[in-house]
């Protein structure tokens, strides 16, 4: 087993703490893929031959680690390849490392009795169809003809579902994933029944996020809003954003557009966090041109607050609302 697929144990809304954990992960090895909110992927091949132990013996170390410095446990699955070590993480509980033979019998065997949806990649509409011709374990589909499973979903995603179910992992980790989003959370120092209170730190939020989206020059394609509540409970929505956008008022209006759709009334509302997603490089997004001058004008002095906030400190300019 050379890949680890950590699930850390955050409580709702503590996303940010990802990074910091993922820094543990990086003191073993620099191979190592985020999978937000709370996965990881680590690849310690070369980490075996430093340390001269074995990917599960390390885990256990990692495990250790994470409950001293962070507070926070984890579930790990282990495995010769990403696919695998994902597939054994579901099996894994906190405190507990699942891990995945190493010998094509033993790979064989872990897969053979599993359902067709437990392998990554395969959605209901697909396991339905494969289910109605008899294919409803991977152990069937590695024994099924290629061309079978070509007629049924296509001659790619049938080679593709075929490699899989007979344990041929051609994934790889890839380094730096947590680029892919942003994320950042406004705690309230008592529950907060006020809506003016929970609009005032979405903005806080989107200003922030919008300022390091533009900082590391990237946009982000979707925005996904967070509630935790008084009773530990916590709802989530997600939307995509009509343009790949790094612009705050634009983040703000999709911020307040999710939070008004959730119809909160009085609710006791512990925390809020937004998470930027699909960013991609600013150079390679489109922004569709308005006549409108106060956008350009807006968009001018967006500019210019990040010049100041990059000088003097991210409280230099802000919001006249979030003044006091």
């Amino acid at each position: 087993m050379t890949i680890l697929c950590v699930r850390f144990q955050l409580p709702p809304m503590y996303e940010a703490a990802l990074p910091g954990l993922l820094g543990l992960l990086e003191e073993f090895t620099p191979v190592v893929e985020a999978l937000p909110p709370d996965t990881a992927l680590a690849d310690l091949r070369g980490a075996e031959r430093y340390f001269g132990r074995t990917a599960v013996e390390l885990a256990s170390v990692i495990r250790v680690r994470a409950l001293a410095l962070h507070g926070v446990d984890c579930a790990i699955g282990a495995g010769p390849g990403p696919l695998l070590a994902r597939m054994a993480l579901r099996g894994a509980r906190p405190g507990l490392t699942r891990a995945v033979p190493g010998d094509p019998d033993g790979i064989a065997e872990f897969l053979a009795g599993r359902p067709v949806a437990a392998l990554p990649g395969v959605g209901p509409a697909t396991a339905r169809t494969l289910d109605e011709y008899g294919l409803d374990t991977l152990g069937r589909v590695a024994a099924a003809p290629l061309s079978t499973l070509q007629r049924l979903i296509g001659a790619k995603a049938g080679r593709e579902l075929r490699e899989k179910a007979n344990g041929i992992d051609r994934g790889r980790v890839v380094p730096n994933g947590i680029s892919r989003s942003l994320v950042t959370e406004r705690s309230f120092e008592r529950d907060e029944l006020d809506p003016d209170r929970h609009r005032r730190a979405l903005l806080s939020a989107a200003e922030e996020i919008g300022t390091r989206l533009r900082a590391v020059e990237k946009v982000c394609r979707t925005l996904t809003l967070t509630v935790r509540y008084a009773d530990r409970s916590a709802t989530t929505r997600s939307r995509t954003l009509t343009e790949p956008t790094a612009h705050s008022a634009d983040l703000t209006k999709t911020a307040h557009g999710l939070y008004e759709a959730l119809g909160l009334q009085r609710a006791r509302v512990r925390a809020l966090a937004l998470r930027a997603e699909g960013l991609t490089p600013a150079d390679r997004a489109a922004h569709q041109l308005t006549f409108d001058p106060v956008d350009e004008k807006v968009r001018r002095i967006e500019e210019v607050a990040d010049r100041a906030r990059a000088k003097f400190g991210p409280r230099a300019v802000m919001p006249g609302s979030l003044a006091a």
